[in-house]
């Protein structure tokens, strides 16, 4: 029993011993102060060392069977000396940034005004507040560009948008904070939709006061996330230069779109007092080896992509190019795009934003396609063997019922003989709604020019077949309308589009035509024929009631010298009326048409043809036009026969002087647009105008409406 005790004690004494002779370095004397942390410190150090001799046993025992194992041989590199790893590097010098001087001293109002400049802007479009008031303080008097006032921050918007539409160049809007800038949102979101360049500058409460509910104070960063491509708030002055030059570029980069730059009040109400560097955006500008190496291979994935394209169009019995808005991107898109049709001999469509973007009189035309289109053009699609889509997207109202879009070209396309070829800038428009069987990704006229060489000639006999069928579609479904009983009866809306286009004829390419959106919107795309880009101004995807006046504006603004003349629909044109003073103002020339009938007639066409001539809330009483106009100081005049309406129209085009003048046309009612694909049916399953059939229609209307 004592022996067992003093070889108990023994071993207990043994890690004593062992820490005793350890020739490890013991600590130094510590302060009292520091003793809790070196005590800590050791508990650490111990439970690490009593981890790491459990992990060298447990590695120990499970080497212990394959001790006999032959070692592995080292590779030929193993211990090999790299002379460049020897040679020694000399430090770079630490390289100073090139420094701006040019803004120090300046307010941020003061930078804002010299920016434009830079960018070339000549016209601003804007309202003023509170928040902004150091930015108009500083455009004081401004010689160097327009500030153009309207009655409203929509009215700005839309004028923006129109100015970019004509001209090509970017359309720019200054409002205040909290109302000014959420009235923007609708311009912002229909410039997202239809791909034009905006940047929107807005004020901001102070960043101090930001989050504490201020006065006007509006998250408009959070709101306007999802209807711009991009947007910042500038936070320091020293940043306000190079967040202006990545606005105008993201706006202009890839498929145009808006930016907004939210500028607080201390920010534009601030001083630089040091230069700042040179670079002018965060952007990267020289790309990374990683990055080139990419892009070589998309290159040649691309010409193989293209190459395939052009096989598909040489082989192809019966093509058809569907040209969307893409086209008119460039201004060589429309060159690049007969180039296509005349060599190849290819019919050729346009959606709504892309017309103007193919002469409508070139034999080759099919006009507009889709829910209101031509039938011809529709019918054209579903039974074409190859689609060449360029720069369109497949909205919902070109492509129909889409499971049973271009039919024989999906089975062309599963036989290897044609299919459907997709031209576009956007990546994530490829295959969203449409599958294709070639994509082609990036400029849509640059690709073009591309493709053009490697597609074969041919000539009219050798697509005879396929025109004599298109011929025989025109001559079937042409662009009915019920016509006029005589010169006293009320007029057809159609008629006054037409007479329009006659009369401005030999001046297509000096002539503008913005719209409003609703029945007017398509007897304009169906009756006008269209002949140059930028001719034709309205909203598509969005389809916003009062754009057309304000659009107007803006196209008649960078297109002085052109014919600008706003269509717009009775209920369209009321929304945004108030903008008749500011084109009075400013002595802006545009010529209005309203045709009036009373009543919100796309939806009016709705509810007759789906929900039996229940018209919900869709008439209403619209004051006197004409009187309207001349308070604001713009000649008006209101025309009810068709016998005074050619001369009126000339009137309006020649004889209303160079500044602003309104017609009103009063129109029949319940007239429908037609063809018309019904929601949810196929592009080939469209109504179409029937006299016996509209007699009846109109009939039971009256009968069940007393309309």
């Amino acid at each position: 029993m004592m022996q067992s005790q003093s070889a108990s004690r023994a071993l207990q004494c043994l890690p004593r011993a062992r820490r005793a002779l350890s020739t490890s370095s013991r600590l130094a004397a510590l302060s009292p102060y520091n003793r809790s942390t070196a005590a800590t410190q050791n508990q650490t150090t111990t439970a690490k060392r009593n981890v790491s001799a459990k992990a060298s046993m447990q590695a120990q025992a499970a080497a212990a069977p394959s001790q006999t194992a032959q070692r592995t041989v080292p590779s030929p590199a193993f211990n090999r000396e790299d002379a460049k790893l020897r040679d020694v590097q000399p430090l770079q010098p630490y390289r100073q940034p090139e420094l701006d001087h040019s803004f120090v001293g300046m307010k941020g109002g003061e930078i804002f005004h010299d920016m434009m400049l830079r960018h070339g802007v000549k016209h601003v479009f804007g309202y003023p507040g509170g928040a902004i008031l150091p930015v108009f303080d500083a455009i004081y008097n401004s010689k160097d560009f327009d500030f153009i006032l309207p009655r409203h921050e929509q009215g700005a918007g839309h004028m923006a948008e129109g100015y970019a539409r004509a001209s090509g160049k970017t359309g720019v809007v200054l409002v205040t904070s909290g109302p000014g800038a959420t009235n923007v949102i609708t311009p912002m979101q229909d410039a997202l939709m239809d791909g034009t360049p905006m940047v929107v500058f807005c004020g901001q409460v102070p960043t101090t006061a930001i989050g504490s509910d201020a006065f006007q104070e509006a998250d408009v960063i959070g709101i306007s996330r999802a209807c711009t491509k991009w947007n910042v708030m500038v936070k320091n002055i020293a940043e306000l230069p190079r967040r202006i030059n990545e606005a105008f570029e993201i706006a202009n980069s890839g498929r145009p779109g808006p930016v907004l730059v939210d500028l607080p009040k201390d920010v534009t109400g601030a001083i630089l007092n040091r230069p700042i560097p040179v670079s002018t955006t965060t952007i990267p500008s020289h790309p990374s080896a990683a990055t080139q190496a990419a892009r070589e291979l998309a290159n040649t994935q691309l010409e193989a992509s293209i190459k395939r394209c052009a096989d598909l169009i040489n082989v192809a019995k019966k093509p058809v190019v569907y040209a969307g808005a893409g086209v008119l991107g460039h201004p060589d898109g429309p060159k690049f795009l007969k180039e296509l049709s005349d060599k190849a001999q290819i019919p050729v469509t346009t959606t709504l934003q892309g017309l103007g973007g193919f002469d409508e009189l070139d034999p080759k035309a099919l006009h507009m396609l889709g829910m209101h289109g031509s039938a011809y053009a529709n019918m054209a699609i579903q039974e074409a063997d190859l689609v060449i889509a360029l720069g369109g997207r497949f909205d919902d109202r070109i492509t129909g019922h889409v499971p049973r879009f271009a039919p024989q070209a999906r089975k062309a396309a599963e036989e290897g003989r044609g299919g459907i070829i997709h031209f576009d800038i956007m990546p994530k428009n490829i295959n969203k709604v449409v599958q294709a069987t070639e994509a082609v990704e990036g400029d849509v006229t640059a690709n073009l020019k591309l493709m053009l060489p490697q597609v074969e000639s041919r000539t009219e006999s050798q697509r005879q077949e396929w025109f004599d069928q298109i011929k025989a579609w025109k001559e079937r479904f042409p662009w009915a309308y019920e016509k006029e009983d005589g010169p006293d009866a009320l007029i057809k809306p159609q008629t006054v589009i037409a007479k329009l286009s006659d009369m401005t004829a030999h001046r297509k390419n000096e002539t503008i035509v913005a719209t409003g959106v609703g029945q007017h919107q398509m007897w304009t795309a169906q009756h006008f024929r269209w002949r140059s880009p930028r001719t034709m101004i309205t909203s598509g995807g969005l389809g916003t009631m009062g754009f057309g006046l304000p659009a107007a504006i803006g196209a008649k603004v960078a297109q002085p010298d052109k014919l600008v003349v706003d269509i717009d629909g009775d209920a369209s044109f009321s929304m945004t009326l108030t903008e008749l003073a500011t084109a009075a103002e400013f002595k802006i020339g545009v010529k209005i048409i309203i045709l009036n009938n009373e009543e919100q007639g796309m939806v009016t066409q709705w509810q007759s043809l789906f929900y039996n001539d229940r018209f919900a809330h869709t008439h209403q009483r619209n004051p006197d036009f004409v009187k309207l106009s001349e308070a604001m100081k713009i000649p008006a005049r209101k025309t009810e026969k068709l016998a005074t309406l050619e001369d009126d129209l000339q009137w309006l085009i020649e004889g209303s002087g160079e500044g602003p003048a309104l017609l009103e046309v009063v129109t029949d009612q319940k007239v429908p647009v037609l063809p018309m694909v019904p929601g949810g049916s196929a592009l080939h399953e469209f109504l179409v105008y029937d006299a016996e059939k509209e007699k009846q229609r109109r009939q039971r209307t009256r009968e069940r409406s007393g309309r």
